[in-house]
């Protein structure tokens, strides 16, 4: 009993210890493999919170609800069971801001609300350079992660999709829901989005759990986190959208098509 007791305790210990440590991770979605290597070393607290949430499966099954053109695309926070509408998945509790590096394309940073040290499970791809914008807005955006491989082209096929505003006048979360075989008509109409409308996150998985695997790649560090920018922010629902879009034109807010 005691030795099985002491494998089991070894066992957990270097599972939990993988986790830790793992450092590429890979987002299986209906439109392609994105894999993404994070910066455990320098973002830990927030890789930490984000491998929490891979380990327990809460990503399986989420959906990409959000993809702003020529800016971010967004996920993490929703699923999907079979139809409209989508559910909102609970969280654990907020990390810390950890605004280390650059905003700039092809990175992964985290969503969070007005208040600086909000993020939780939510996270968006920088599919431009966003780095004027995000590095120095509500104390800086925590980016924890490069994408690597073919990733970008992935993400980009998603930018190109189609958006509608699913929820109408009633919420700002879903004005820009990236969907698959579905029309601004289809939209427009309010046909019922279907599971094989939505990108889904099929599940997101470790690849190398090794540590430090960054040492080859370039990242940008946050020079601009010092400056001032304008603190009021527009209005949202309830915090569960990304407020990267603050500096945005309000006009531009409320372009669909």
């Amino acid at each position: 009993m005691t030795k099985f007791l002491s494998t089991l305790l070894a066992v957990t210990t270097m599972s939990a210890s993988m986790f830790a440590n793992a450092t590429i991770v890979e987002f299986q979605t209906s439109q392609g493999n994105v894999q993404v290597n994070l910066y455990d070393q320098t973002t830990p607290k927030t890789v930490e919170n984000f491998l929490k949430y891979v380990e327990s499966g809460h990503y399986t099954n989420a959906v990409i609800h959000r993809s702003v053109t020529n800016f971010i695309i967004q996920g993490g926070g929703y699923k999907v069971d079979s139809s409209w509408p989508l559910s909102r998945l609970s969280t654990n509790t907020a990390v810390v801001n950890e605004p280390i590096y650059s905003n700039v394309k092809g990175t992964i940073a985290m969503a969070k609300t007005s208040a600086p040290d909000s993020a939780t499970d939510q996270w968006f791809f920088n599919v431009t350079d966003n780095s004027t914008n995000l590095d120095v807005q509500n104390a800086g955006f925590t980016v924890f992660g490069q994408v690597i491989g073919d990733g970008m082209t992935v993400l980009e096929q998603i930018a190109q999709l189609s958006q509608c505003d699913a929820d109408g006048a009633s919420s700002q979360v879903f004005d820009n829901l990236p969907v698959v075989n579905y029309s601004a008509q289809d939209c427009a109409g309010q046909k019922l989005l279907l599971l094989d409308n939505f990108v889904v996150i099929n599940q997101v998985v470790i690849v190398d759990a090794a540590d430090a695997t960054d040492s080859g790649l370039t990242k940008p560090k946050n020079t601009l986190i010092n400056q001032q920018v304008d603190p009021t922010p527009a209005s949202s629902s309830g915090g569960s959208m990304i407020w990267a879009l603050l500096l945005l034109p309000l006009a531009w807010l409320r372009k669909k098509y």
